[in-house]
């Protein structure tokens, strides 16, 4: 959860107004080789042994091999990784910077992001969204399997597919973003093509084509995990001078709070009536998102900040 929050606060500490997406969307992209990592890795390291002795061992062993790596890692950003560089890559920055820490209060900036109009609709739009997208991650292989019965490696294929998907999009996006400065038009066009995919997916589950749902799914994690460094750039432009980790955590807060409810309330509507009326409720609640952003008022206060600073 901590780790989430981190590609918007270091893409706007250390890179300038013309990378700082792009480098938002890396970090999301490592997010996301993450997760991709983590459905190769354990069915390797963990194999489908009856025996529950050798089981836990195996399991232990990719444990240690996760601690290992965690703490390698810790050790190298402890030693290497620097605060912030010496001069700041922005206007914006240089300006951030000159606000005192003593001045700084965590909790009046929490209650200013929460007066803030467009920050609390992108907060909402934002957690359905990826709310939707953690709920179909949770559930899909009992989405899949109720179509195709005996699929369950095709079924972490497809989960496969849809993160690696995303990883493409979240680089696409972010590239998108440095190079048009369109933030709430790219947002709201990823959000409608999210809400698109999310019904072509439901549509076509059960055709009976797995092919296709390995199409659709992949469509489904381009645009959905691409929307995520978007919705970090969006919020940082909307809430500029406050912190990016603060704009960032709320969203994160938002996204677990509705991925937590969606999840529990799909699977219900899928024990009870089934799949596609489970997808349909998730379709629901991306439209009311798609709606919400487009009232989000484009109010792209860091990027005010640097125009000022290159006019002068």
């Amino acid at each position: 959860v901590f780790i989430l929050g981190m590609p918007s606060r270091i893409a706007s500490v250390w890179f300038g107004s013309g990378e700082v997406s792009t480098a938002c969307s890396i970090g999301v992209f490592g997010n996301q080789l993450g997760i991709a990592i983590g459905f190769l890795v354990p069915p390797i390291l963990v194999p489908n042994v009856d025996d529950l002795d050798e089981l836990a061992h195996h399991i232990s062993i990719m444990f240690y091999i996760t601690a290992g790596v965690a703490t390698f890692l810790f050790i190298l950003v402890v030693i290497v990784f620097q605060e912030r560089p010496k001069l700041p890559p922005t206007q914006a920055q240089a300006t951030a910077r000159s606000i005192p820490p003593e001045q700084y209060s965590y909790t009046a900036s929490i209650l200013r992001l929460l007066r803030n109009k467009a920050f609390i609709l992108l907060i909402i739009s934002y957690g359905l969204n990826v709310g939707c997208f953690y709920a179909v991650g949770t559930l899909l292989n009992r989405i899949v399997l109720n179509h195709y019965p005996g699929e369950e490696v095709n079924a972490g294929r497809i989960g496969l597919t849809i993160v690696i998907a995303g990883m493409v999009g979240s680089l696409i996006c972010g590239m998108w973003l440095d190079r048009t400065k369109t933030y709430k038009q790219t947002t709201l066009a990823v959000y409608l093509m999210s809400l698109v995919g999310m019904i072509v997916f439901a549509a076509t589950l059960g055709l009976g084509h797995l092919w296709l749902v390995f199409i659709t799914a992949g469509a489904l994690g381009f645009f959905m995990t691409g929307y995520l460094p978007l919705g970090f750039e969006f919020a940082v432009e909307l809430t500029y001078p406050e912190s990016e980790g603060t704009s960032s955590g709320l969203l994160n807060c938002s996204a677990q709070v509705f991925g937590i409810i969606f999840t529990i309330c799909q699977g219900k509507i899928i024990d009870k009536f089934g799949t596609l009326e489970g997808n349909i409720f998730l379709c629901v609640f991306l439209l009311i998102g798609s709606i919400m952003t487009g009232f989000i008022k484009s109010d792209l206060r860091r990027q005010n900040a640097n125009q000022q600073a290159k006019a002068a």
